[in-house]
């Protein structure tokens, strides 16, 4: 199960075809067999488990983050019971593979050769998987994702179809009026999108989500820049101060 996942999700990858506008990007369809993908959802860890994702357009009234995450490392997942630990780590180890971050690499090749002027086969980066819950309230306006992520990546977890108007929105600009012109991903069963970041280019947001739509459940992986040493301690430093964050939190 395990080797055929990392297959078919790369393969998904490789399959999407590459669109222009609003920039660089790809919709992913079926990017989780129907059995697998149910057994995700099936083992979600519950809310309990995930930290609070803090920026100012998440704040809700009380103070608390409408943004909560859980970091699929090792060490984070070691702290589920077995059944969703032996899961949550095996398709951690899909995530975190070259394999796949290969396939997004060669998809993405020419915006990300033109960042960063060489071949993407002299380029690594730093694969961050995390587990996202929405709750009502959650939003976030038009950005352009930091210069430190080479490639976003997100999969959307619902369960049904019900929550297809909660996708990203894709702008070609921040300012009106390019940032009316926009082009909205479906938030629909075992898809997801991906885009090299691009600056003053890939810009995207999430509308406000209502009670009535329930909690948004997402797999978001982001690879980071890692061309020199600091960068790469950077991306440690945060794993470390995230382990006792997470200790402290259970």
């Amino acid at each position: 199960m395990v080797a055929a996942s990392r297959i078919d999700l790369a393969e998904r990858v490789a399959a999407s075809p590459l669109r222009a506008n609003p920039f660089p990007h790809i919709y992913i369809e079926e990017a989780f067999a129907p059995d697998y993908y149910r057994r995700l959802l099936a083992h979600l860890p519950d809310l309990t488990r995930y930290l609070e994702l803090r920026h100012r357009e998440a704040l809700q009234p009380d103070g608390r983050s409408a943004r909560r995450q859980f970091h699929l490392y090792p060490e984070h997942i070691m702290r589920l019971p077995a059944e969703p630990r032996t899961f949550w780590s095996e398709l951690s180890r899909v995530l975190r593979s070259r394999e796949l971050q290969d396939a997004f690499k060669r998809k993405f090749q020419a915006a990300i050769e033109q960042r960063f002027r060489k071949g993407v086969e002299r380029l690594t980066f730093y694969p961050v998987p995390l587990l996202l819950r929405d709750l009502p309230g959650y939003r976030i306006g038009i950005h352009g994702d930091a210069r430190s992520k080479a490639i976003t990546v997100q999969f959307y977890l619902p369960r049904d179809e019900s929550q297809a108007h909660l996708g990203t929105v894709l702008h070609e600009g921040r300012d009106e009026p390019a940032g009316l012109r926009s082009t909205r991903l479906g938030f629909r069963p075992a898809t997801g999108y991906a885009f090299p970041v691009i600056r003053h280019t890939s810009w995207h947001s999430v509308p406000q989500t209502q009670p009535a739509d329930g909690e948004r459940n997402s797999l978001m992986l982001t690879y980071y820049v890692q061309e020199h040493l600091s960068e790469w301690m950077v991306q440690h430093a945060k794993r470390a101060l995230l382990f006792v964050a997470y200790g402290w939190r259970h």
